[in-house]
């Protein structure tokens, strides 16, 4: 009888717990969101803003008040993307942090016929070629894309509807696009928190809106 009481107890105060990959480009400022995420979410905790590149992996689990996050920051230099598709089969949803101040000047609008040999200013082209690469694993078929425009805080930053339909659309419309997913353009600065709070949300209603698809995992 106590082990049938405490496994109904167990069952009755668990929580779900869902996955994030946070990827993007080195410099995207990947590791400061996660700072960012990990202080509006905790009332004892300061973002730590003098953060280094990842080599490796950042974990963190944020706790909310219907359910978990674990949340895992992935480098994204170079030599490191390849490590990213082995997070790609447990991961309930994808956050791809672009530098809108580092994506140079070239046209947006033309980006999609900008061949893989051509030289362009910025990060744009690679931006493009590492999330259609994500896209095209079919680890990650079905899992909801948040695509956050960080750093808008700059003066020099592109504005996120420029980055959505100059970027965003057309990977997604392109022959490299992959199927059809759940997904959405947000701008935020993780250095200021601007924007932070509202990624989460999305994430977490996503998450748990393709639950049947990706069942959490119970705690």
């Amino acid at each position: 009888m106590y082990h049938l009481m405490k496994g109904l107890y167990l069952y009755a105060t668990s929580k779900e717990e869902y996955s994030i990959l946070l990827l993007g480009l080195d410099n995207a400022g990947k590791t400061t969101l996660l700072e960012q995420i990990k202080a509006i979410f905790s009332a004892s905790l300061h973002p730590n803003l003098k953060t280094v590149p990842t080599v490796g992996q950042n974990v963190s689990t944020i706790t909310l008040p219907d359910l978990y996050l674990k949340i895992w920051d992935v480098g994204g230099q170079h030599s490191l993307r390849g490590l990213w598709q082995s997070y790609y089969a447990s991961c309930h949803a994808i956050v791809f942090v672009i530098d809108s101040s580092d994506v140079g000047d070239a046209d947006l609008a033309k980006l999609a016929e900008i061949r893989p040999d051509e030289e362009v200013d910025g990060r744009l082209q690679e931006c493009r070629m590492v999330l259609e690469d994500v896209l095209q694993n079919e680890d990650t078929e079905g899992v909801p894309l948040l695509v956050l425009a960080n750093k808008q805080d700059r003066e020099d930053c592109v504005e996120v509807v420029r980055i959505k339909e100059g970027l965003v659309r057309k990977v997604f419309e392109g022959e490299k696009g992959g199927s059809v997913r759940d997904s959405r353009v947000l701008p935020c600065s993780a250095l200021t928190g601007t924007g932070v709070k509202e990624a989460v949300d999305w994430l977490c209603s996503r998450v748990k809106w393709n639950k049947e698809a990706r069942p959490p995992v119970m705690r």
